[in-house]
């Protein structure tokens, strides 16, 4: 793995994410055949496939970003995708949660709402990816807290479901909050953005068992 990464142009950052694209795949397998092997009804089965595939996503998407050296046209481009798979996690997260625990259709009408406030973020990277960090933080935070809006869901989840998505939430809130303010710097090859990368992963892994132990098994 050390040789792999030895040439990366951030060799920690793409070999953490490049970690979580590997757990990403499986996770998304198991999750597949643990709907398909059960009775989970379609719709969230096809939930669990989004949330795996948007984990996918954003991992490989950043793994490829920190490794490549590339022209400076190329490497926005790549650090646009990168920042836009942000925006596709939060949502592909939501869809199994909110298909799961909120009443009726108004889950699907919240997925739908949830995505609309997504691709409204992705566009703002695709033509403002000079915008101030911490608008960008801030929304990535809102988006990931919107479940509050919806208290009957919240009321809906089981104990330990609800734990492990409030636990996951507050990695990924401290990793943002770490990525806004650029501190602390650990170690002389280990800073802020290293550990931003690894609050990311055990935010994933928390909301991964959720789903997989609460919405899909």
């Amino acid at each position: 793995m050390k040789t792999l990464f030895s040439g990366a142009r951030e060799p920690v950052n793409s070999a953490t994410h490049f970690f979580g694209a590997v757990l990403s795949v499986v996770g998304t397998v198991l999750l597949v055949f643990s709907a398909l092997r059960g009775e989970t009804p379609r719709s969230l089965l096809i939930a669990g496939l989004v949330f795996g595939l948007s984990l996918t996503a954003l991992y490989c998407a950043s793994s490829l970003y920190h490794y490549v050296h590339c022209s400076a046209p190329a490497l926005l481009r790549l650090r646009k995708l990168d920042h836009a798979m942000i925006y596709v996690l939060i949502a592909g997260t939501y869809t199994p949660l909110l298909l799961a625990f909120s009443e009726g259709r108004e889950g699907f009408y919240l997925t739908l709402g949830i995505w609309a406030v997504a691709l409204c973020g992705i566009a703002m990277k695709v033509v403002w990816m000079g915008a101030p960090r911490w608008l960008s933080t801030v929304l990535y935070i809102a988006m990931g807290w919107a479940i509050v809006l919806d208290p009957a869901a919240i009321l809906r989840m089981p104990s330990g479901c609800l734990w492990l998505i409030a636990l996951g939430g507050l990695c990924y809130t401290l990793g943002a909050v770490i990525y806004a303010f650029k501190k602390p710097n650990l170690f002389q090859r280990f800073g802020f953005h290293e550990l931003f990368h690894v609050f990311v992963l055990l935010g994933s892994l928390l909301h991964f068992l959720a789903v997989y132990l609460f919405i899909i098994r």
